[in-house]
């Protein structure tokens, strides 16, 4: 039976809601999704490009917390707010990922008022 471990630090934002930042289980993290928010876990509005960008930065800190990095990812999947933003979607997420690309989901419109993106994805955490 794997245990599970709780990402923690000090770089990872706070959240008031009921998950946990990342989960190691066996090999695998496993990162919650990750938004536009501040250490503090309130919600930054800001255009998509500094939503995206936050959002991945947010992730980068769960990942090197976990002692893993992006080129670890094996599934990333991605909740884009307008079908406008793809074309800059894909050009910020190609900064973040390197090929080979991991395996990808990407959602358009399914978010609420508050968020223009948002990301969760899984990880290969080499021991």
């Amino acid at each position: 039976m794997n245990e599970k471990k709780v990402v923690s630090g000090l770089n990872i934002p706070k959240s008031h809601l009921p998950f946990s930042p990342g989960i190691i289980s066996g090999d695998y993290l496993f990162v919650s999704g990750q938004a536009s928010v501040d250490d503090s876990g309130q919600i930054v509005d800001d255009t998509f490009e500094g939503e995206c960008r936050r959002s991945f930065e947010n992730l980068k800190r769960i990942v090197e917390a976990a002692g893993a990095s992006l080129d670890d990812a094996v599934q990333v999947r991605n909740y884009v707010g307008k079908q406008e933003y793809l074309a800059e979607f894909n050009a910020i997420y190609r900064e973040y990922f390197n090929a080979p690309f991991p395996a990808r989901t990407t959602l358009i419109g399914c978010l609420g008022d508050l968020l223009k993106f948002e990301v969760d994805a899984v990880f290969l955490v080499r021991k």
